[in-house]
Order: C-alpha cells, then sequence, then structure tokens
C-alpha cells in the first residue's frame, strides 16, 4: 500500500473527502517527524511506538571497490510495534 492507497482507504472508512484524509495524513506524518528531529517520542496505543536512535560512526567497505570508507554517525527514526498491532499480524 502507497500514500495513495492509505488516503483512499482513509476516506472511505471515515467517510471523508480524500482532501480531508490527505490533509489528516499529513498532519499526522509532520507531527511525527517534528517531534523526532527534537528527539521525542510518539506512541499510539495498541499501535505501535515511533523513536530514534543514534548510530556510532563505523568503518564499512565499498562493495564494489572492497575500498575502507567512514560511515558518519546520525540519527534514525525507528518503530516499534505494540502488543495489539502484532496480535493481528
Amino acid at each position: 500500500m502507497n500514500k495513495a492507497d492509505l488516503i483512499d482507504a482513509m476516506a472511505a472508512d471515515a467517510g471523508i473527502s480524500k482532501a480531508a484524509a490527505k490533509k489528516a495524513l499529513d498532519s499526522f506524518t509532520d507531527n511525527v517527524t517534528g517531534t523526532l528531529s527534537k528527539g521525542g517520542r510518539v506512541t499510539v496505543l495498541g499501535f505501535g511506538t515511533f523513536s530514534t536512535s543514534k548510530r556510532a560512526a563505523r568503518e564499512g567497505r565499498n562493495p564494489q571497490t572492497g575500498k575502507k570508507i567512514q560511515i558518519p554517525a546520525k540519527t534514525v527514526a525507528k518503530f516499534k510495534a505494540g502488543s495489539e498491532l502484532n496480535g493481528k499480524l
């Protein structure tokens, strides 16, 4: 399912227009992104938790040449599914 499919499904389930569903989905993703960028976490009970994790700098290899490269440290987004979501899978 891609974003357009999700918007169509949300509009049908909620009985709202596709424009309203798109606005709601964009608001959700913007708020989650904003919270994560500030180092916070977002928990949706029964669904899961969005958080961030820091990855340390490390040494890697270029797969084509085998040459060593430095991979810089970075912060990545994580999602941990809640028990209710896991129970439905």
